[in-house]
């Protein structure tokens, strides 16, 4: 009752609900990754108070990673099943509780069960799928600039907190960096209950853009259940498409999540920079990654995506073969930030408009969180394999070099994907239906 209140309150003043809807939904992704991108900036105090290695904290982080991803094609069947809003509550719950327990926590396994766990699960239900979901139930118009917009928040989220979360460990120990979330969590679980609608026709709306009168679109071929993403997976498995984007993504998530986000404090700490300047620096990649992705929304609907992945791969390989020459002063380092901000995720929108153009949209948001599945584990192997490295030879440039040489070969391989057939598409259209349907 109350969101169809607020529904005729706005439609009185010329504003459509689903910008309501996008806009919990960005609060919930942008917390999400928050919490999701805290634990790089815990690794030094975890390990001072406890004695815990690099490599063990990098193990739960890792898993953490792994979790996250593999409940991308299981998302879209939770949200089919129980409603955006069940899942979004559902999430925000588990990665609440899991942050605030950590602070009692003393063993290592118990690291493992409230940052791997409860914190991959949950912030897996709200991952990239939930934001492609959203934009494809509520906006027919305009979907592409909403896709953007919700997959820069995933990504600013990780990074944005960590100055405040860096000076808040610095200045009160890493327990205090914890309550930012828990609160924030929260507050938005109960934006999303009061909220948050399944779909426009819940409060007597079609999506935003769409024509008055217009029929709503069908049901989808087949029904939708915890088997079906195993089954879509197999139909693809040997799609030349699909295996060249899944392991572009995994290489996309080797050398983001798992590698920058994770190390990026502790790397510059071995440089003799504190965390807070450190994290100031994740901050400006942040930043710039807002701007680069919702751009790399725009220029998906106007150029070829595949040359687009071409650059964007290349680019953030040569910027992390810079990355240890850099001296890590401010100026070198805000330099990396730049270029290697700008891409962050900017590849999302191009490998979901590859992935819709090759699939279609009945699977489109299966296939993608497969995808999505391939760049977390590659994260986790990030996580791990950089953690293993600097425990192992004192030093992080072997990770560095390795994940900018297979960025390198990225952007080589996704130029083998055939030319997907023009559409007539109009520019505001969806550029990335990532769920459709879902």
């Amino acid at each position: 009752m109350f969101a169809t209140h607020v529904s005729a309150w706005l439609q009185r003043r010329g504003i459509h609900y689903g910008w309501i809807v996008a806009a919990v939904t960005f609060l919930t992704m942008l917390t999400m990754s928050a919490a999701l991108g805290l634990p790089g900036a815990m690794m030094k105090p975890l390990g001072d108070e406890f004695g815990w290695s690099t490599e063990q904290i990098s193990s739960a982080l890792a898993l953490r990673f792994a979790l996250f991803g593999l409940m991308g094609p299981f998302a879209a069947v939770l949200m089919e099943r129980y409603g955006l809003r069940a899942v979004m509550c559902a999430g925000l719950t588990l990665v609440g509780l899991g942050m605030a327990l950590v602070t009692t926590a003393s063993q290592l396994w118990q690291l493992f069960v409230l940052w791997s766990l409860m914190l991959g699960l949950g912030t897996g239900m709200t991952a990239l799928v939930l934001g492609a979901v959203v934009a494809n139930r509520w906006f027919v118009a305009r979907r592409g600039l909403v896709v953007g917009m919700l997959t820069a928040s995933a990504a600013t989220g990780q990074l944005a907190f960590l100055p405040l979360a860096a000076w808040m460990i610095e200045h009160w120990g890493w327990r205090s960096a914890i309550v930012p979330i828990v609160v924030g969590s929260v507050v938005i679980a109960l934006l999303a209950l009061c909220l948050v609608r399944n779909r426009p026709s819940d409060i007597g709306l079609q999506p935003y853009g769409e024509a008055p009168g217009t029929q709503p679109a069908p049901a989808p071929a087949f029904t939708m259940n915890f088997a079906t993403p195993f089954r879509v997976l197999r139909e693809v498995a040997t799609n030349r498409t699909f295996l060249i984007l899944a392991g572009t993504f995994f290489i996309c998530g080797l050398s983001t999540n798992g590698l920058v986000q994770t190390h990026f404090i502790s790397l510059c700490g071995d440089y003799g920079m504190s965390a807070v300047p450190a994290a100031s620096v994740l901050a400006m990649m942040g930043a710039f990654d807002f701007v680069g992705t919702i751009l790399s929304g725009w220029l998906s609907d106007r150029y070829d995506n595949r040359k687009l992945l071409f650059w964007y791969y290349g680019l953030r390989g040569l910027s992390l073969f810079w990355l240890p020459h850099s001296e890590f002063t401010i100026y070198g380092l805000g330099l990396f930030a730049m270029f290697y901000g700008l891409d962050w995720i900017a590849t999302v929108p191009p490998t979901v408009k590859l992935a819709g153009a090759a699939f279609g949209p009945a699977k489109v948001g299966l296939v993608f969180g497969w995808i999505f599945a391939a760049h977390q584990l590659g994260a986790a192997t990030a996580a791990w394999g950089a953690g293993f490295a600097r425990t192992l030879l004192l030093t992080y440039t072997p990770a560095l070099y390795t994940a900018g040489a297979a960025c390198l070969f990225a952007a080589v391989i996704v130029m083998a994907i055939r030319r997907p057939a023009k559409t007539a598409a109009a520019p505001g259209a969806a550029t990335t239906s990532a769920a459709a349907r879902a």
